[in-house]
């Protein structure tokens, strides 16, 4: 079994794909489901690509937003939040064997 777990951008990339190809979001979303499981973008967020891509914004890379800037860089962490972005605060502490306070 493969171990190969796609990043944000990887996935973005496969979305525009589709884009091109004249494919729906919705279609474009139960390939990834069916090709990366769990790690696939949700329906949510490839609609909203899909949105953006028809929109003429062709930019896969996350945009700066303004606020407070990231008090540490915690690469487990990092890993983690690329691999599921809904994990809580809970799960991420049991995970990385910290308080979820910390996380």
């Amino acid at each position: 079994m493969s171990t190969f777990v796609p990043n944000k951008v990887y996935l973005r990339e496969i979305l525009l794909h589709y884009f091109i190809l004249k494919k729906s979001a919705a279609e474009a979303h139960r390939i990834l489901a069916e090709t990366y499981g769990d790690n696939a973008l949700s329906h949510t967020t490839c609609r909203n690509w899909f949105r953006r891509f028809k929109n003429n914004d062709f930019e896969l890379e996350d945009e700066e937003h303004s606020g407070a800037t990231k008090k540490f860089e915690d690469e487990k962490l990092e890993e983690l939040l690329d691999q599921n972005r809904c994990q809580t605060l809970t799960e991420l502490g049991k995970t990385l064997q910290v308080d979820e306070s910390t996380v």
